[in-house]
């Protein structure tokens, strides 16, 4: 299979300025290096480089959205304030969403990445890509950005795949640990996009991501949760994908699959309690591009979004690339015998009943 990899070196520029873990800088809080740093990005990318998984795929090339682009998702006083304050020196998307100076500029790309590439996958230039963009979307709300997310990305380049590019159905899977608000947000109502999202039950946003929220009005059936018990592991991820996920998906038929593909569930990352590991991305992903062979013509896109451990989210992004590139062989994960010696990868009761409740109402869209 043809693979596409997009990446553009501005997206480690993105500012989010200093602080500790999600907190930015101010009162108690001692400057450090803020949790979303571009430092997870660049080493999952030199990690492809270096072990030849790079040269495996497709450059796909990247563009700024316009913002007639932006503004199919966000409303016109949020656009103009963020280009506002990022031209008068940076400042905060509404929740834990900080930008430096230029922010809008480097926004507009990321979301104009996720487009491309998006682009490349529905015109055949490639199978399937992965889209290494920063900052993260799928927090981002129409009117105001959350949760280091300033534009969403995914939403922005679904509805350009909607209404530009002539797609009819798109399914997305959301495995980013915190729930995809603002996907789900954009795309309540709207029976021809189809959202699924796992995630760490109670994590953020707050009281977001029940089973119950199922969509409304003519998309009510078309939105599916999946909140997982903390300390989930790879087991229950399995499950998820093969008891919820698939069904849904498969009964919906969309022309392209688009995974929100947060690396935060990994083992070590230090805003979860979530004990996914390497093995576990790269299960998940081989069963993502198995469903997208029987659905869709195998037309897959993964935009990345969270994952703040600089040292494991390099080896779970690199066995989602051999996943889509289809490699039998992997590279050497250092620290998965640890895990292994760990235990409680398997799935466990209390995970298959919420494992159960989703994968009733994913039955009900057949």
């Amino acid at each position: 299979m043809a693979t596409g990899f997009h990446w553009n070196e501005l997206y480690a520029w993105h500012d989010t300025g200093t602080g500790s873990g999600y907190l930015s800088t101010g009162g108690l809080v001692e400057p450090e290096t803020h949790g979303e740093s571009p430092a997870t990005k660049r080493r999952l990318r030199n990690l492809l480089d270096v072990t030849g998984l790079l040269a495996r795929t497709v450059d796909v090339p990247g563009r700024k959205a316009t913002e007639a682009e932006l503004l199919r998702v966000h409303t016109p006083e949020y656009v103009d304030r963020v280009k506002r304050e990022s031209d008068e020196g940076g400042g905060d998307g509404g929740e834990l969403a900080p930008f430096g100076a230029g922010g809008y500029e480097i926004c507009r790309l990321s979301a104009g990445g996720a487009i491309s590439t998006f682009e490349a996958v529905w015109n055949g230039d490639v199978d399937n890509a992965y889209a290494l963009t920063r900052p993260p979307g799928h927090h981002a709300e129409a009117g105001e950005g959350r949760g280091f997310c300033i534009f969403a990305n995914i939403a922005i380049a679904t509805r350009h795949a909607r209404e530009a590019l002539g797609a009819d159905r798109i399914a997305i899977v959301d495995w980013d640990v915190h729930h995809g608000n603002g996907t789900e947000q954009a795309f309540y109502e709207d029976p021809n996009v189809l959202t699924i999202s796992l995630h760490q039950d109670g994590l953020y946003p707050a009281e977001s991501g029940l089973v119950e929220h199922t969509g409304a009005g003519a998309g009510e059936g078309f939105n599916v949760n999946v909140p997982l018990p903390p300390g989930s592991g790879n087991g229950a991820y399995d499950a998820a994908l093969e008891r919820v996920v698939a069904p849904a998906v498969r009964s919906f038929e969309p022309q392209m699959i688009v995974v929100a593909s947060g690396l935060d569930a990994s083992m070590m990352d230090p805003l979860a309690m979530m004990c996914v590991t390497s093995e576990g991305y790269r299960r998940m992903t081989d069963q993502i591009v198995a469903l997208a062979g029987e659905v869709c013509d195998g037309k897959l896109v993964a935009v990345h979004e969270g994952g703040y451990s600089s040292s494991y989210v390099p080896f779970c992004g690199a066995a989602v690339i051999e996943g889509l590139l289809g490699l039998e062989d992997s590279i050497e994960d250092p620290y998965i015998e640890a895990f292994r010696g760990l235990g409680y990868m398997e799935l466990q009761p209390h995970q298959e009943a919420v494992i159960e409740a989703a994968a009733i109402h994913a039955a009900a869209l057949a």
